[in-house]
């Protein structure tokens, strides 16, 4: 008989359910009727685990999850304190966020580790924030991250593989990682992305995430966008989200992690090449031209080493919104600025370590191994703006240059590459 030709049968259910609310022992006393409140149980509590194989009986939690953040600079210490804010609020998370801190001396002869646990406050790289008193800075790296599954690397790119290899078999299985480092090593196979690298030396998997974020603005609670980058496993991806997401920081999940990392890696190029413009008072319009240039060349480069990158990739925080933001008002646009002010006879380590007390460049060291790559696969030619910033910072052209190279059109069918100019 169909159900629908039954009023009898539809009133007889009703019956079961309403004495179930009176009674519930007797409905889930019988496997039969459990059953069709099965479905219902997603609808119930989202942040509910039930046990839909079992006679109503609900799975216990999972244990929370400790994060540990390996890294303490500016940027990490501002991770530090969005992380920190949200672990007290949700239950996912174990409260306690450790901050791994490479062990300076400060002038006053304390270590800084104990004054940022003593003060709540990175005292050298992110004075008069306060992290949250839940952030716990250690020294020992490997303590830090003993009982993490979650690791936040954030630590200049040149000092990752050395970092990687300190914490071989120093993690725990189930861990799960995410890069806010923007760079890449190059090696004689070719380029390696920083996430790439933490997988394949720790055996786990790694997120990116990338954005129009200098960090002093958002440790003063600044609006500001990030692009969190995953490759198959979603949850995992909205689980990041969670851990940083903030009223003032939003953040959204994209599944391309070649192109949101190359995106937040390139960048410094272009920053550098915008700041010598600042540096020379060429003007806006200028300076456009050598975003919208660089843009072209991000995209360019990022697409033929992984074909895979998406083009709307460029649209995200981690794209455009990076590269206008950096360009505008970070270190390595500041230091190139006065690089070109001296006409090129300071070197850039000089200046780094004048003006940004103790944090590092990345642009300079990452148009050097753009360059490798570029030179290695015979793509020069393809890639002037690239080309012409690294020869700059090592003193092989003025300053000036950055405007006198002649654009050439791309022929891609002479490196089999598939990216297309816009």
């Amino acid at each position: 008989m169909p159900f629908n030709s039954s009023p009898l049968l539809l009133i007889s259910l009703f019956s079961i359910h309403l004495r179930s609310a009176i009674s519930p022992h007797s409905l889930f006393s019988s496997r039969s009727y459990s059953s069709l409140f099965v479905p219902m149980a997603p609808f119930l509590d989202g942040e509910s685990n039930h046990n839909t194989a079992g006679a109503g009986t609900q799975a216990p939690p999972p244990p929370p999850s400790r994060v540990t953040v390996v890294g303490s600079g500016n940027w990490g210490s501002v991770a530090a304190k969005l992380i920190a804010s949200n672990t007290l609020k949700l239950n996912s998370f174990h409260d306690e966020v450790r901050m791994w801190v490479f062990e300076e001396v400060l002038p006053t002869g304390e270590k800084l580790s104990e004054v940022i646990n003593q003060t709540n406050e990175n005292v050298k790289y992110l004075p008069g924030i306060k992290l949250g008193k839940n952030v716990v800075a250690d020294p020992d790296i490997e303590n830090a991250v003993r009982n993490a599954n979650m690791l936040v690397f954030v630590t200049p790119h040149q000092f990752m593989e050395g970092i990687c290899k300190k914490l071989v078999g120093k993690i725990r299985d189930d861990a799960e990682a995410i890069s806010l480092i923007k760079g890449m090593e190059v090696k004689k196979e070719g380029p390696c992305m920083i996430s790439t690298l933490i997988t394949e030396q720790l055996g786990i998997n790694c997120c990116v995430l990338m954005g129009a974020n200098i960090a002093n603005e958002i440790a003063v609670e600044k609006f500001s966008e990030a692009t969190v980058g995953y490759r198959k496993d979603k949850e995992i991806a909205e689980k990041w989200v969670k851990l940083f997401n903030t009223s003032y920081f939003m953040v959204s999940p994209v599944q391309d992690v070649e192109g949101v990392e190359l995106c937040g890696t390139l960048k410094n190029v272009v920053a550098i090449a915008a700041g010598f413009v600042d540096g020379l008072e060429m003007g806006n319009n200028t300076k456009a031209a050598i975003m919208r240039i660089g843009l072209r060349e991000m995209k360019a480069f990022s697409k033929l080493l992984f074909p895979s990158v998406k083009d709307s990739t460029f649209f995200e925080s981690c794209g455009i919104a990076d590269l206008i933001t950096t360009c505008l008002g970070g270190r390595n646009r500041k230091c190139a600025d006065a690089f070109a002010r001296n006409g090129g006879k300071r070197s850039f380590d000089e200046l780094e370590a004048e003006m940004l007390q103790g944090q590092k460049l990345q642009g300079v060291s990452t148009a050097k191994e753009v360059y490798e790559v570029l030179n290695h696969r015979g793509w020069l030619e393809l890639f002037p703006l690239f080309s012409t910033v690294h020869k700059i910072c090592i003193g092989q052209l003025p300053p000036s240059a950055i405007v006198e190279y002649s654009e050439h059109k791309p022929n891609f069918s002479i490196v089999g590459g598939s990216a297309q100019f816009f």
